[in-house]
C-alpha cells in the first residue's frame, strides 16, 4: 500500500487536521541509512511531521527541519515540499539505547533533550521564513507541538507514531497534526480534548492497520469532518549525477587536478539518501577545461 496524507476540516472548519501513513516513506529511509531501531524511530517521526508540515505549503514551497538535540543521533534534518515528497538522514545511524521501562524505545535519548528544533521555509521569495525553538522533550511530537504553539501561534496538537518490529523492520509509521483556527468555540475544544484523552496511542492505531481518514475520524468524531485533499507521499532525493557535475564547478582547480592524478576520478555519496556517485577523470578533465 502506497502511503499518503490526507487533509480535513472538523467542527464548521474551525478545526484543520493532517493525517497519513508514512510507513515504505520510513522504511526506505531506513534501509537507505542502515539505521538501528531507536533511530529509525526518531528519523521516521521527523519524517513524518516534515512531511505532514511540507504539504501545509503551497506550489514549488519547501522547508528544512533541522533538530539538533544532545543526544548521539542529532542533529537530524529533514527536507519536504508542497508535493508530498520528502527525504531526511541522522548524523549517526548505529544508536541504540536501552529501552524505556515500560518497553518502548527511548527516541529522546537518541535525540536528546536539549536542543533546539529550527524550521526553514523557502517561500519563493528573498527572505526565508525562519522558526526556532528549544528541545521540550526529544520525543519529537511534543517539540512540534511546541514548535506550532510557540513559533507559528497556532494551538497544534501532534501525533508521531513509528512501529519497529523484532527483525528491525518498520511494520508500521504514521502521525497527525490538529490544529485549532481562529473562531473555534469553547464546546468545540472541550470535545477535542476529550477525544484526545481517550486516544490510542498513535503507534497502536498504526499497528492495528487505521487508515488516515480514521485517525481523522476518532480525533474529530463521526461524520463531523470532510476530507479537503488527499495526497500521495513518498521518500524521493532530488540529488543527481548532474547536480554534482554542476558543483565540482566551484571546486578549485588544483583540488580538481588532485581527483585526476591521484585519484583517477571522484566518489562522492548523497547525505540524504546515501546514493554514490562516481566522476570519472575524463569527465574531471572536461570541467577543468571548461573553467
Amino acid at each position: 500500500m502506497n502511503d499518503y496524507l490526507v487533509k480535513a476540516l472538523a467542527y464548521d472548519d474551525t478545526i484543520r487536521i493532517y493525517a497519513m501513513r508514512s510507513t515504505e516513506m520510513v522504511k526506505e529511509a531506513a534501509r537507505r541509512h542502515d539505521t538501528w531501531r531507536t533511530v529509525t524511530a526518531a528519523l521516521g517521526r521527523a519524517l513524518t511531521a516534515g512531511t505532514m508540515m511540507g504539504c501545509m505549503l503551497k506550489g514549488e514551497e519547501k522547508m528544512t527541519i533541522k533538530i539538533e538535540g544532545n543526544g548521539p543521533a542529532s542533529p537530524i534534518i529533514i527536507d519536504s515540499t508542497a508535493a508530498g515528497t520528502a527525504r531526511g538522514y541522522v548524523n549517526q545511524s548505529h544508536v541504540d539505547p536501552e529501552r524505556k521501562a515500560n518497553g518502548k524505545l527511548d527516541v529522546s535519548a537518541a535525540v536528546g533533550t536539549e536542543g533546539s528544533l529550527s524550521v526553514v521555509k523557502d517561500l519563493g521569495m528573498r527572505d526565508h521564513f525562519t522558526g526556532s525553538v528549544p528541545l521540550v522533550s526529544g520525543e519529537l511530537a511534543e517539540d512540534f507541538t511546541y514548535y506550532f504553539a510557540t513559533s507559528e501561534q497556532t494551538p497544534s496538537s501532534v501525533g508521531l507514531g513509528v512501529v519497529v518490529g523484532k527483525e528491525d523492520i518498520v511494520e508500521g509509521a504514521g502521525g497527525f497534526i490538529l490544529q485549532i483556527m481562529p473562531g473555534a468555540q469553547d464546546e468545540t475544544l472541550d470535545d477535542i480534548e476529550a477525544h484526545l484523552k481517550t486516544l490510542p496511542p498513535i503507534s497502536s492505531m498504526i499497528q492495528r492497520g487505521d487508515t488516515p481518514e480514521q485517525i481523522v475520524e476518532q480525533l474529530a468524531g463521526t461524520d463531523n469532518f470532510r476530507i479537503i485533499e488527499t495526497k500521495e507521499t513518498v521518500f524521493e532525493c532530488q540529488c543527481s549525477k548532474e547536480r554534482i557535475l554542476t558543483a565540482l564547478y566551484s571546486i578549485d582547480d588544483n583540488e580538481l587536478s588532485a581527483m585526476i592524478h591521484e585519484d583517477g576520478g571522484a566518489e562522492t555519496t548523497c547525505h540524504f539518501c546515501n546514493e554514490r556517485y562516481w566522476i570519472s577523470k575524463e569527465e574531471l578533465e572536461t570541467i577543468l577545461e571548461k573553467k
